[in-house]
């Protein structure tokens, strides 16, 4: 099967993520000052000086932003429900040019064609789960249109990836709270080229069953509506077209969400190509069929910000990014993963966090 990986257990850290800190230094944030007796003006607390009586008042003091620019990015895409309604449309005329093929044919369109297309459906979801089609004064419409987005994919999908990514993002590699993070089984497992091979090609059902081991929530309404509006178009789609069309949307999620070319970003986001190093962008050509995730850096630094406008947050502050480890292709990041022995599920920074107040 192959030699042994040479990790054996996660990376633990004690500190916390780098994107905080980063977003900080680029908004500016408040800072706790005091107004000292006798003075016209207020001191930054730990700032005062030694012998100063007792202040009377507290308060906060916000200094100015690096790039304000930056927060200007923080608006909806205008063109992603567009993009999204074409996408769907494309597959459901694939699903009735697909109805004569032969079956060798059908599987080769599901991977080169509809894996590519459901792939990226994936990532608008992703895009939408951040309100980035409506915005976050329209959170329903965005949740619904997740749930539009999500019908080639064969599967109910949309609200339960926005129930975890927002943990992903609050908690980025927290134990036990961070899905994306694979399990000591897997870790311990798929430690060989050939198991590792294997592993990549099975993603789909590792990124779906992995939350109910890791984080089981509640199952929530919008979860059980998503269900019986994706069990209404599967029944339809059958009824119109038969057994083959919902052959293709199946196999089109399947096979473009495991050993596919577009999947290396679920390596090449967080897996730790380099000691120290917790996320990652990518900055090749398949970022535009991919909602620019690979800008995967600037995108936990700034989750507000919809893939549109990802490039130009490199471009306001290339000093935070441009020194950055960063990958240029994808199809590299899934061929050094297989055969690199320091790289594996247990390739990942993981920590201990302090669970927050939920705001969903």
């Amino acid at each position: 099967m192959g030699n042994s990986a040479g990790r054996s257990d996660f990376e633990w850290v004690y500190t916390d993520q780098p994107h905080t800190q980063r977003r900080k230094e680029m908004l500016g944030w408040p800072r706790p000052v005091t107004f000292m007796p006798g003075n016209t003006g207020p001191v930054l607390v730990g700032h005062s000086k030694p012998g100063a009586r007792s202040a009377s008042k507290t308060c906060t003091h916000s200094p100015r932003a690096k790039y304000p620019a930056i927060k200007a990015l923080m608006r909806p895409d205008p063109h992603l429900k567009w993009t999204v309604l074409g996408m769907v449309l494309v597959q459901l005329l694939a699903c009735w040019l697909v109805r004569g093929l032969a079956w060798r044919w059908l599987l080769f369109w599901a991977y080169a064609f509809g894996g590519c297309v459901n792939h990226s459906l994936t990532l608008a979801i992703h895009d939408i789960s951040h309100n980035a089609a409506f915005g976050t004064a329209r959170a329903s419409h965005n949740r619904w249109f997740a749930i539009f987005a999500n019908l080639p994919m064969g599967v109910p999908y949309a609200a339960s990836f926005k129930k975890y990514h927002v943990d992903h993002h609050r908690y980025l590699g927290g134990d036990g709270l961070d899905v994306d993070v694979p399990t000591r089984l897997e870790g311990w497992l798929f430690c060989t080229p050939a198991r590792k091979l294997l592993w990549l090609a099975l993603q789909p059902f590792f990124y779906s069953l992995r939350p109910l081991c890791v984080n089981p929530k509640a199952v929530t309404r919008m979860e059980v509506l998503n269900a019986l509006v994706q069990l209404a178009a599967d029944a339809t789609i059958f009824a119109l077209g038969g057994v083959k069309p919902m052959v293709y949307l199946l196999a089109s999620s399947l096979l473009g969400l495991g050993l596919h070319p577009i999947s290396g970003h679920f390596v090449a986001e967080h897996y730790m190509f380099l000691k120290g190093h917790e996320t990652y962008s990518y900055y090749g050509p398949l970022n535009w069929i991919t909602f620019n995730v690979g800008y995967h850096m600037e995108h936990h630094d700034f989750p507000s910000i919809p893939g549109c406008n990802l490039p130009l947050v490199r471009k306001i502050a290339p000093e935070y990014y441009d020194h950055l480890p960063q990958h240029h292709s994808w199809v590299k990041v899934l061929w050094d993963f297989v055969f690199e022995d320091s790289l594996g599920p247990y390739a990942r920074v993981k920590r201990v966090c302090k669970l927050a107040e939920d705001r969903l």
